[in-house]
């Protein structure tokens, strides 16, 4: 259906994709794999026009093609669906999903009742319960994901580009996503499915592609593949994926979770839910925090940091009023959030710059930075963290998602915080990434720092917690100890 060969894109001197060649059957989906940085996004960003200038050819259906942009691309057959949401916040479901296609009657005028029963028959495929006029920046991220997935359908498309479609959503969703993928299969299409969560991809694609530092490394059959062998292909060396043995806290000497409460939360009502949450963090303890999509998990963690009103808490046995960010900063906290596109980078800025952000003042002296602070702390954070960056000065939208991510998390080590709140902190982030953030967990809370993760994948959730509270609809339904808790009795709780 579609075939790109020797496709070769630089930014600035720095080569992204070398000489990359990919194929795509129709009635099949083939998986795109690779760490964060190989090269992923930006291949399928050209295959969709969003970038028009590179070397290589495109062939679709045998015929030469070449995209003037997004649109020259969705009308010879191509959709895109963007790990990075493409959605406008202040407009509508509807007007999102129709945005440029608008449906007009024979006076040339909007007809906004077909956009909005076509709007609902989308979201209804996709069980999505939602109001077709409710705008996208009332929405979490997880129910925005599945209307840039509606946007995709809409479209009459050959080949559907997935770009990591699965990152924010959970459960019955990915189910659903699953059964509509098998019928676009039956229908002819070809699929491009980006994805870190190798098991998924066993489940669904016949044939991968594997990237490495922007080169084509390897293709195959689905079938003839082990995920030990795709993780040695994507890292280029022996991987050994940690087990809760080894990567677990509960692994640790036990010693490191101490018995001193630092965090202490009584009575705590959750905006939109009316229910009451009690819970403590020890110094050392890694809290994990699971729950289905619209549990709660995030409103947990926006209370915490002072974002929705007063919020009474204990830290070391001192009652405190968090009544904004600034204030849960002070007394310690540290909010790594779900979405680090709209709340956790400023793209326009620097590497350097993001990460010093958030100690600008012990930067400074008598009101002026420091450049030589400055720059001795963004050293340190991109060699501890291993952020992948041409420069600290690179502009930190054009890292990966997963560097970008660690630089997010560098900010907030740099503010020396007592609790660590980590939202989906591993969301789009390849193996060999997860690894190194897990492992820096560990360190972290092996020092003293308390943390609290939210994560979406049991998996996760079992190989790093020491315990592991689940939330339904706003209420406390488990309180599980790591060598206590399996995924059934989790799945059991969260549908409490």
């Amino acid at each position: 259906m579609l075939s790109a060969k020797n496709i070769t894109k630089k930014f600035s001197g720095v080569t992204a994709l070398d000489n990359v060649s990919l194929d795509l059957q129709s009635g099949k989906v083939n998986a795109i794999i690779g760490e964060n940085g190989a090269g992923k996004s930006t291949l399928m960003k050209i295959l969709s026009g969003v970038y028009t200038d590179y070397e290589g050819t495109i062939e679709l259906d045998n015929q030469a093609a070449k995209f003037t942009g997004t649109r020259a691309a969705q009308e010879q057959g191509i959709a895109i669906i963007h790990q990075e949401l493409n959605l406008i916040p202040n407009l509508t479901v509807t007007e999102n999903i129709f945005l440029g296609r608008e449906i007009t009657n024979r006076f040339g005028l909007l007809d906004k009742a077909a956009m909005r029963q076509k709007t609902q028959v989308l979201l209804d495929t996709l069980r999505l319960d939602i109001d077709p006029s409710v705008s996208i920046k009332d929405l979490k991220v997880g129910q925005q994901q599945l209307v840039e997935i509606a946007k995709a359908l809409l479209l009459d498309a050959k080949v559907i580009i997935m770009d990591e479609p699965t990152s924010a959503i959970t459960g019955a969703e990915v189910d659903t996503l699953f059964d509509i993928i098998a019928d676009l299969k039956k229908t002819g299409k070809a699929i491009a499915y980006i994805s870190h969560k190798l098991d998924e991809l066993f489940k669904i694609a016949e044939t991968y592609t594997v990237l490495r530092d922007g080169k084509s490394i390897e293709s195959g059959n689905m079938e003839e593949v082990t995920k030990d062998m795709l993780v040695s292909k994507m890292v280029g060396r022996d991987l050994v994926i940690s087990k809760k043995s080894t990567l677990s806290p509960s692994g640790r000497d036990a010693s490191t979770v101490s018995n001193d409460i630092l965090l202490k939360v009584d009575n705590l009502t959750l905006s939109k839910f009316n229910q009451n949450i009690n819970f403590s963090l020890k110094k050392g303890e890694i809290l994990g925090i699971f729950g289905l999509m619209g549990a709660g998990r995030t409103e947990l963690f926006e209370a915490l940091f002072g974002l929705n009103g007063t919020t009474k808490i204990e830290v070391e046995n001192t009652p405190l009023s968090i009544k904004s960010p600034a204030d849960a900063v002070k007394a310690g906290l540290a909010l790594v959030s779900e979405d680090r596109k709209k709340d956790g980078i400023i793209p326009e800025l620097s590497v350097k710059k993001n990460i010093s952000l958030t100690t600008l003042l012990d930067l400074s002296r008598n009101g002026i930075l420091s450049p030589s602070k400055e720059n001795d702390l963004a050293q340190k954070y991109i060699s501890d963290l291993k952020i992948k960056t041409p420069s600290d000065a690179q502009l930190i939208k054009n890292l990966s998602g997963g560097n970008q991510q660690k630089a997010i998390i560098a900010k907030w080590l740099a503010t020396k915080p007592k609790i660590l709140l980590l939202d989906e902190p591993t969301r789009g982030i390849d193996i060999n990434a997860k690894s190194e953030i897990y492992k820096l967990m560990q360190e972290l809370a092996e020092s003293g720092l308390g943390i609290i993760m939210v994560s979406s994948e049991l998996p996760e959730i079992l190989a790093v917690s020491d315990r592991i509270l689940v939330l339904s609809e706003g209420k406390l339904t488990g309180d599980f100890d790591i060598n206590e808790a399996t995924e059934e009795s989790l799945l059991k709780a969260a549908i409490a």
